[in-house]
């Protein structure tokens, strides 16, 4: 590439330490931010070597660059991470999974109680996981509240609850618990999370077999699940390493401009889960592995081992504290790297068969761009409404940065129900709250707005802007006379039909699909909601305290709908479960 004066001075002025770079285009953006041991040495080669691919495009529209000097490479890594999290720059590789592992949580001193998280905070809690499956996390902690005397409460009321009264609570709210029976408590539910757990399943195991004598099969069938819940969270699974090592197993595979890397997890020997990442290569292969595990690590939990093939990720170390890099010749962990390698291979044929990848995801940008002759929309803002015959209204917008899902920026919004129905008003009252507050917030607009409905709710959005005084370029995906999507409109109301089997429909209908599943499930929630308190009003005997201790006890209609009359009279006098019962299943009464 020809050098331009601005660039050659910033070069000559590169400093020999560690640090990192931000890569900027004409409009002052960042496209791109990265680190290196030796700013002089790393940036320098962008320019003063030839470069092919993804790297090329990407050199080509630097304008200008910054850099932020450091201390050491870690500082470098931690500061690289946070700049890419809220820049998004386009050529920066991006592991867009913010799902975490989840661990069950006891509190530390005074009352005992337990809840379930997706990452470990501070010394405040004993954290004990990360376990496979989080539904598995919550059934346990119910059997645990029923086999140990814990507190239920979040905050604690001024006299004793139902709890108490089933002798499962300790009520801590009118007594003065006793530090030793305190400490037994923490013990008996320790030794239960750690995997010792034959008297709670024996007592489980015989109170089914009475049930199942006194033939209350219903009851026998609730032990059951409890017994398979504790089971399938704290037992071993088939796939073991007997030195109880915590360690991630890394493999990777390439083929045709794009890479994958797997990683296999284990956690105190056991195999709790797998995760395979797709992305198009960019540059030397090893330092983007490296560049995608040091990425995975600034999210999850680090283990005290890495295990594999890939020679660059014995530099993570001195980013990561007690980390050791292991790179097997033989054994047990060669065949793991070896499995890992396989699960590599396969995501990447899955990824190749699937009409996602017919195309650079970049690449469709540009040409979504040109149709709509505006500036390549790198970060495109979706929306669409929900309601139900006027009921429940709600909004969803949900977000893709360089083409992929950026789930932390989807939002909810609950509408005014006077506009339910009304699909212009709708589309300008969630448009206009939406950047209203970026503007207050002084936040990043979106490069392109796409409404689902065509020139109706296009207009609806450009009347929102408007009335704000926000500038933000606006389509919509129109539909034909069958309700198929059939192309894009533009403010003008002029059309754009894409052709059906073309990379970049389905790169918009995916898009699509995305909003629409994420406004469904959400007016779905908000329907059940409103359903589950229908359902406990008018009952005789239940008031405000009670309907509040069942929402948290049954925090879904389905959760509720499914229980026993015996289960509700643990929590209710008998009379009042009974009259709840029959309100909930009277439709299905002869």
């Amino acid at each position: 590439m020809i050098l331009t004066p601005l660039l050659k001075e910033e070069i000559a002025l590169l400093p020999d330490k560690p640090g990192v770079y931000l890569m900027k285009d004409s409009e002052d953006k960042i496209i791109y931010v990265g680190k290196a041991k030796n700013l002089k040495k790393r940036v320098s080669q962008y320019f003063l070597r030839p470069q092919e691919g993804k790297v090329h495009a990407m050199v080509i529209r630097v304008h200008h660059f910054d850099t932020v000097v450091v201390t050491n490479e870690k500082e470098a890594l931690i500061l690289e991470m946070n700049l890419i999290k809220e820049h998004y720059p386009r050529y920066n590789i991006m592991l867009m999974d913010d799902s975490h592992y989840p661990y069950i949580a006891l509190k530390r001193g005074g009352d005992p109680h337990l809840k379930v998280v997706r990452k470990k905070g501070k010394g405040d809690y004993f954290y004990f996981g990360p376990f496979p499956n989080s539904g598995d996390c919550y059934k346990t902690i119910d059997i645990l509240n029923k086999c140990y005397p814990l507190r239920k409460c979040e905050t604690l009321p001024k006299k004793s609850c139902l709890y108490y009264q089933m002798g499962q609570c300790l009520a801590p709210c009118i007594n003065k618990i006793d530090e030793e029976e305190t400490s037994k408590l923490y013990e008996d539910i320790k030794r239960f999370l750690l995997g010792d757990v034959d008297d709670v399943l024996n007592d489980l195991k015989k109170k089914m077999q009475e049930a199942s004598e006194a033939l209350d099969f219903e009851r026998a069938l609730d032990l059951k699940k409890d017994i398979d819940a504790i089971k399938a969270t704290l037992t071993k699974q088939r796939v073991e390493l007997l030195d109880k090592v915590s360690r991630d197993i890394f493999a990777f595979a390439n083929r045709d401009g794009y890479i994958a890397l797997a990683c296999l997890t284990y956690r105190n020997g056991l195999l709790i889960g797998k995760k395979t990442f797709v992305l198009a290569s960019f540059g030397e292969i090893e330092e983007q592995l490296k560049e995608m595990v040091e990425q995975y690590y600034s999210e999850n939990e680090t283990p005290k081992e890495v295990v594999s093939r890939i020679s660059s990720l014995s530099e993570i170390e001195d980013c990561f504290e007690n980390l050791k890099v292991v790179y097997p010749k033989e054994g047990r962990l060669l065949d793991l790297v070896n499995l890992a390698e396989l699960n590599a291979r396969e995501m990447l044929d899955a990824h190749f068969s699937s009409a996602r990848l017919n195309d650079d995801n970049l690449a469709l940008l540009e040409e979504l761009g040109t149709i709509l002759n505006i500036k390549t929309p790198y970060r495109i803002e979706l929306f669409d409404n929900s309601h139900l015959q006027g009921s429940n209204a709600v909004g969803a917008m949900v977000c893709y940065i360089n083409g992929e899902k950026a789930r932390k920026m989807y939002r909810k919004f609950h509408l005014d129900d006077k506009h339910a129905g009304d699909d212009y008003h709708s589309m300008k009252e969630v448009a206009g709250r939406r950047y209203l507050r970026l503007k207050e917030e002084n936040k990043e607009f979106p490069d392109l707005i796409l409404t689902d409905g065509g020139l109706t709710q296009v207009r609806a959005t450009m009347e929102a802007l408007s009335e704000i005084e926000v500038d933000i370029s606006v389509a919509g995906l129109y539909k034909n006379d069958k309700h198929e999507t059939e192309g894009l409109v533009d403010k003008d109301g002029n059309e754009y039909p894409l052709k059906k089997n073309s990379p970049l429909f389905y790169f918009l209908m995916r898009m699509q699909d995305e909003v629409h599943r994420f406004a469904i499930s959400f007016h779905k929630d908000q329907r059940a909601k409103a359903m589950k308190k229908g359902f406990l009003d008018g009952i005789s005997g239940l008031g405000e305290k009670r309907k509040e201790m069942l929402r948290k006890h049954y925090p879904t209609l389905e959760s509720l709908l499914s229980a026993s009359k015996e289960e509700l009279s643990q929590l209710l006098p008998l009379e009042v479960a009974n009259n709840l019962y029959f309100s909930l299943h009277k439709d299905k009464t002869i």
